[in-house]
């Protein structure tokens, strides 16, 4: 019936997250408007755009977030602090495999997954 197009993020500053996302996930950041901007990852995965909206967010958790696939959870996760993001607590080990529960640079909750 449908397929995902894009994950839409409300945030303050778009050309900003747009940026780290790009980092993250590859891509070039596009800037469309002042309050919009996005990010298109190869590899045929879903746009991820951000909004300009007036409030803040609201707590820490998310009510959904995004798990990243990668290489090296440590490597990467080295790298996105010199970018802004910040780590929550340490890396997690279950029998499905490891993630690292991260936040970028306005606190929008992700994971780092192997």
């Amino acid at each position: 019936m449908g397929r995902l197009d894009e994950v839409v993020v409300d945030c303050a500053d778009p050309a900003r997250l747009a940026r780290f996302w790009a980092v993250l996930l590859g891509g070039c950041p596009v800037d469309r408007q002042p309050d919009w901007s996005y990010v298109d990852p190869p590899g045929g995965q879903p746009r991820v755009a951000f909004q300009r909206v007036p409030e803040g967010k609201q707590g820490r958790k998310n009510r959904l977030h995004l798990d990243i696939d990668v290489a090296d959870i440590a490597v990467v996760r080295a790298a996105l602090l010199r970018h802004g993001a910040q780590a929550v607590g340490e890396v997690q080990q279950d029998a499905q495999g490891a993630y690292q529960v991260m936040l970028d640079p306005e606190g929008n909750e992700f994971c780092l997954v192997r």
